[in-house]
């Protein structure tokens, strides 16, 4: 979608999700509106948001804050809930080292913010969830808490989470696999090697769970050389990736297999843009809803292309997913167009990983 006369640069957003570490630093300082009434979410199709001017000023913060969240709610249950939107980052709120319910959620540009208050009482679980809008600065405020949670900094985290819960996670059967939850979005296989660097693992080891549309859930499963091994690493549960506190579980094959039927595994090109393989598609993350194939032309105006050859990715409902596929002329095309990756498209920055033709017909057999 694009802005009304001078594009925007949200990119800030983006880079909270991705390098949320750097939210201590000082850095611009622009916030988000006071909190607003909520609406009432209205049936499909919703009406259009307000074309807010930012000539003169820059553009609020994309952040809501949601409360009223089930116990067991995770990333994917939030990314689910703000369907069509693009979710960029999840905080959720503890104090006392218990979940209160409520999250923030940075989203990819400010009138995303529009479209998910219509959210507002809508139901994850049997729990209907309240959203507000929020402001740049109480994010911040949360991080910093969490971040001082995770890392013993606060007198709250002397409070102990309940006893009967460590005590389940201990007496658990471990059969040589853990499930990580609360994983960063941009995490890769080779981040999570690193976290669990006292063991041997191997990529091949490591499954990252994606949602039906392909976007990370924040989970991922590691299958360790042994039992030992698996209960040994649980020494590393509730400490940081990053600046995310990581949350660990004893798994299995059967729980791996049931997460990969109800969505899939991240593809290979999402995890750490592997660019060796020679291949002369690539995957475009990120974009505006309105982006047509013209629009994707003059992104890649430096190459030969036809609409033949771009593929926009729609959902089931029939929506687009905010990705495409490009077929280029030849790999060596493909791979100098990687230089693109991260330049903006009207106000929204766009991600390029390398692809394949296996990558795209799956992603069109997901929607329609």
């Amino acid at each position: 979608m694009f802005y009304r006369g001078k594009y925007v640069d949200s990119s800030d957003a983006r880079e909270m999700g991705l390098k949320r570490q750097r939210v201590m630093d000082h850095g611009s300082s622009y916030f988000g509106a006071s909190p607003g009434p909520s609406y009432m979410y209205n049936p499909p199709p919703p009406p259009a948001p307000p074309a807010y001017s930012y000539i003169g000023q820059p553009p609020p913060f994309p952040v809501v804050r949601l409360r009223g969240l089930p116990f067991d709610c995770t990333e994917a249950d939030i990314a689910e809930f703000f369907h069509n939107l693009d979710v960029i980052d999840v905080l959720f709120v503890h104090k006392g080292g218990k979940f209160t319910g409520e999250a923030f959620s940075v989203l990819g540009y400010p009138l995303q913010v529009d479209f998910a208050l219509q959210r507002n009482r809508q139901n994850i679980g049997r729990r209907y969830v309240e959203v507000f809008r929020s402001r740049k600065d109480e994010y911040y405020k949360a991080i910093a808490n969490e971040v001082s949670d995770a890392r013993g900094g606060s007198p709250r985290r002397a409070v102990p989470r309940a006893r009967s819960f460590d005590e389940g996670k201990d007496l658990a059967e471990h059969t040589g696999f853990l499930r990580m939850r609360g994983l960063p979005f941009s995490a890769s296989k080779e981040d999570i090697i690193d976290f669990f660097k006292d063991f041997v693992l191997s990529e091949e080891k490591i499954s990252i769970t994606a949602t039906s549309d392909g976007r990370p859930t924040g989970e991922a499963y590691v299958e360790f050389g042994s039992p030992e091994d698996s209960r040994a690493a649980m020494s590393r549960d509730r400490m940081t990736l990053g600046s995310r506190y990581i949350e660990l579980f004893p798994s299995s094959r059967e729980e791996l297999d049931e997460a990969i039927s109800r969505g899939g595994l991240l593809p290979k090109s999402a995890d750490g843009k592997d660019l060796t393989v020679p291949t002369g598609v690539l995957r475009m993350r990120g974009l505006p809803f309105s982006a047509g194939k013209d629009d994707i032309m003059e992104f890649f105006k430096d190459f030969v292309l036809s609409e033949d050859s771009i593929h926009v990715t729609f959902n089931f409902e029939g929506r687009p997913t905010g990705e495409a596929f490009v077929e280029f002329a030849s790999p060596e095309d493909a791979k100098a167009a990687l230089a693109k990756d991260r330049m903006t498209l009207g106000s929204r920055y766009i991600e390029l990983f390398p692809s394949s033709l296996e990558e795209l017909n799956e992603s069109a057999s997901r929607g329609r």
